[in-house]
């Protein structure tokens, strides 16, 4: 009786403290909508590389100013917003990445991607293959829509369009960590942060959430093993770099399958890139293994980069090498602060269905939105938006060439950020 009788007395606090949306609020949504679609649609069709949307947040920061809320650029391409409503409450953040990734696309639509950029030194295609087209579109809209009810708006609304999610090119700052350090939170201060992440396997308009952690930290790593070079034909005068890797490699699996609790939280220990040698009758000196950390614990990620040192020190020992791990972090857990996500559900009730708002599981991805959770409250949940015509195991993966999603639904987007704006209270 307890576990039903819950949702019914918080739905009831909730809704008692927040105002009630304007009337005319569901039909500025539904004008909004061919707009959000029009702009997702030219974003997909000119996305620009981490930290290089320039254009992106040209156009961006126009819509902005003409809509009368206060814009400066942060992070070199960020772009935040800050809209001060008619009535006293809280300060609110919604944030939107905006970088397109290194992809070449494959989809016959109209809107395809046709841009290319210089990335490692080579030349790519440009292509949203993660969704951040629709996000930008569906904050670009929900800015709109609350501009145009900022009479009745409470407290004030921080709009956050951020660069580099993807993660910044080698040797610059970007992402969530630079716009936190150039004040993208402080001024003014924010009391609680929201996240939508587009999801091309989750049902279209469903949204999908997770309390406390919802998604993975992402470490990446790199292992350099010396040996000792010598010919291919005379190995035991060397010490080859490369049988003691392939050592390392099977032994880091044993990190996860052996001496991490899996019941607690997922782990996993990826080696994605191999390199050594240049010829094939040479062991070389060297050999430099690459890859990435995902973990859903703060404790056990320390746990995993310990093990993994010591795992890979002491194989290297035994074979009468040395190595060397450098493990560099480059998000968070993306952490959904509890109370906050269950003050939220009765908004995003309300702005999907209560059929609509689905409990969700572990993921081993990872979002540098997890950085704003350092600073205040925060809740990022995912909207589905794949192909009805696709089964969910046929639907395109996210960062690949035939991601897809439908963007018929993005106003779905609008209103829970809109609801959670009205509804939340400090």
């Amino acid at each position: 009786m307890k576990k039903q009788l819950l949702p019914i007395l918080l739905f009831t606090a909730v809704t008692a403290g927040a105002q009630n949306m304007p009337a005319s609020y569901e039909s500025l949504v539904k004008a909004e909508l061919p707009k959000v679609i029009e702009w997702r649609r030219y974003f997909h069709q000119n996305p620009e590389l981490s930290n290089r949307e320039f254009n992106t947040s040209k156009k961006i920061a126009e819509h902005l100013k003409q809509l009368g809320i206060e814009t400066r650029i942060v992070a070199g391409t960020g772009v935040v917003g800050v809209l001060k409503g008619g009535r006293p409450g809280a300060v609110v953040g919604l944030r939107a990445d905006i970088d397109g990734l290194p992809v070449t696309e494959r989809n016959a639509l109209p809107f395809k991607s046709t841009a290319t950029a210089e990335y490692n030194g080579q030349k790519v295609g440009v292509m949203h293959a993660c969704g951040h087209d629709s996000h930008i579109a569906m904050l670009m809209g929900t800015a709109e829509v609350l501009s145009k009810m900022k009479a009745d708006l409470p407290g004030t609304v921080v709009f956050l369009f951020q660069p580099a999610e993807e993660g910044p090119p080698a040797n610059e700052e970007g992402g969530a960590p630079l716009m936190i350090k150039e004040g993208a939170m402080d001024n003014p201060k924010i009391d609680a942060v929201f996240g939508i992440h587009i999801e091309s396997f989750g049902d279209n308009g469903s949204i999908y959430y997770k309390p406390e952690a919802f998604m993975a930290s992402s470490d990446w790593f790199t292992i350099k093993v010396k040996g000792k070079q010598s010919h291919g034909a005379d190995p035991w005068k060397g010490i080859d770099p490369i049988v003691v890797s392939s050592n390392i490699i099977q032994n880091l699996q044993t990190i996860v399958s052996r001496q991490m609790d899996l019941t607690q939280a997922p782990v996993i220990i990826t080696v994605g890139k191999i390199s050594a040698g240049v010829r094939p009758n040479i062991i070389p000196e060297e050999a430099v293994m690459e890859g990435t950390i995902r973990t859903l614990d703060s404790k056990m990620q320390k746990e995993v980069h310990e093990r993994i040192r010591n795992t890979v020190k002491n194989i290297a020992e035994v074979y009468g090498a040395t190595a060397e791990v450098t493990i560099d972090t480059k998000t968070l857990v993306t952490y959904n602060d509890p109370k906050l996500v269950e003050r939220s559900l009765p908004s995003l009730q309300k702005a999907a269905g209560s059929a609509h708002v689905v409990p969700y599981h572990w993921v081993t991805g990872a979002e540098d939105f997890s950085f704003y959770g350092t600073r205040a409250p925060s809740f990022f949940f995912y909207l589905g938006a794949r192909n009805p015509t696709l089964k969910m195991e046929d639907a395109p993966a996210h960062h690949t060439p035939d991601f897809y999603i439908d963007d018929s639904k993005l106003d779905v987007g609008i209103k829970a950020f809109c609801q959670l704006v009205f509804d939340f209270k400090k």
